[in-house]
Formats: structure tokens, C-alpha cells, sequence
């Protein structure tokens, strides 16, 4: 009997230790964990990075042929698959209404769709800009990204790409968790969005 009792508290200590080992995984361990799962992409995805320099010197376009993504100063990447109007005048404006087509994919979950709104004729995201001396911020109206996530912030990597495009844009994006919505900080996980038909309206 002793021995029985003896054999289930070492069961009990033994998993008490793995789960304390497995709550031991530091914000530093994640960070290493999201930066291996990007370079996957990148690396698996055949996509050429640049630098910011090089982007400027080419007219801030990334070239599609060489499946070019520019790395910004803030980890996102992001690839210009059409700049949009051809009309230099056609920029975001604070208080601009945005409209955006999407699909999100979860990096960290083999790269499946984990919010989309292309399927859906009816829904179009919507979200409204507003900058403030260096501060940009984006609140969601309506759309797939608030009805999944419950949360108006818009991922501050989507607002990077707007010095770079104008109205009627389509960019792709590698957003690291810290650039992204609530649910990607609090478990550093990094995603991928298509954004398409990104539009501007008072």
C-alpha cells in the first residue's frame, strides 16, 4: 500500500513540475518563437526583403516580379501590389472613412484564414483614420475584424502602409504581434493580411 501511495504522489510531483516548466516560457522565448515563424514564411515564400533605403531609391514600390517586400522600422513587411490612384492628390486624410477587403492568416497556426471578409459581397470593413501630429490611430465601424475580435482598434501595421498608397490600393503585409490586434499581442502570434480595395471617403 505504501508503495502505491508512494508512486502516486511522484506521478503528482512529476506532473506539477512539467506544468511549471511549461509556464516558465518567458515573453523572450515567444518573441524568438514569432521571429523563427516569420523568417519560415519569408524563407518558404520565396520573398526577397529590402530595405527602406532601397525602397525609397525605387520610387517606394516593391517589385512583384522578385516578390519584394520592404521591411519597415516598425518589423512590418509589406509588399505594394498596386499603389492605387494614379492621381497624386488621392492620399488618406485624417477623418478619412476607410473601406478594405481582407483576408487574415494566423502565421502560427500554418498559415489558415483566421478572419475574412471576401467571401461576403455585403461586408466590407470600415474603419475611420485619424492622425494627430506623429500619432495615427484606427477605429473599426463595422466589419469581419469586429465582429471577430470584438475590439475597434484597428493593427497599427495596417496604418503604416498609408504614406505609400493612395485610394484604390491592394498591399500584402507580415505584421509581428506587437504591430497587430489584441489577441496577436497577448499571444505573439504574427499574421499575414492581403488587404485589397483599400478606399478612402469623408
Amino acid at each position: 500500500m505504501k508503495k502505491l501511495i508512494y508512486f502516486i504522489v511522484a506521478l503528482v510531483v512529476c506532473g506539477v513540475a512539467f506544468e511549471s516548466c511549461h509556464d516558465n516560457v518567458t515573453y523572450a522565448d515567444m518573441l524568438k518563437d514569432e521571429n523563427r515563424m516569420i523568417e519560415n514564411l519569408i524563407k518558404d515564400s520565396g520573398i526577397v526583403v529590402i530595405s527602406q533605403s532601397e525602397f525609397y531609391a525605387h520610387d517606394s514600390v516593391t517589385d512583384l516580379s522578385r516578390n519584394e517586400y520592404v521591411q519597415l522600422a516598425s518589423g512590418v513587411y509589406m509588399q505594394i501590389v498596386d499603389k492605387g490612384s494614379s492621381d497624386p492628390a488621392d492620399t488618406i486624410r485624417t477623418n478619412d472613412h476607410v473601406l478594405v477587403r481582407f483576408l487574415e492568416y494566423n502565421i502560427s497556426d500554418t498559415m489558415n484564414i483566421s478572419c475574412s471578409n471576401v467571401t461576403y459581397p455585403y461586408l466590407v470593413d470600415e474603419f475611420r483614420y485619424v492622425k494627430s501630429g506623429a500619432s495615427i490611430m484606427g477605429t473599426f465601424i463595422s466589419g469581419a475584424m469586429y465582429a471577430t475580435y470584438q475590439k475597434t482598434a484597428v493593427p497599427a501595421g495596417w496604418l503604416t502602409i498609408f504614406p505609400y498608397v493612395r485610394d484604390g490600393a491592394h498591399v500584402k503585409l507580415i505584421v509581428p504581434s506587437k504591430m497587430g490586434h489584441e489577441a496577436s499581442m497577448q499571444y505573439v502570434h504574427p499574421y499575414y493580411y492581403d488587404l485589397r480595395r483599400i478606399a478612402f471617403y469623408k
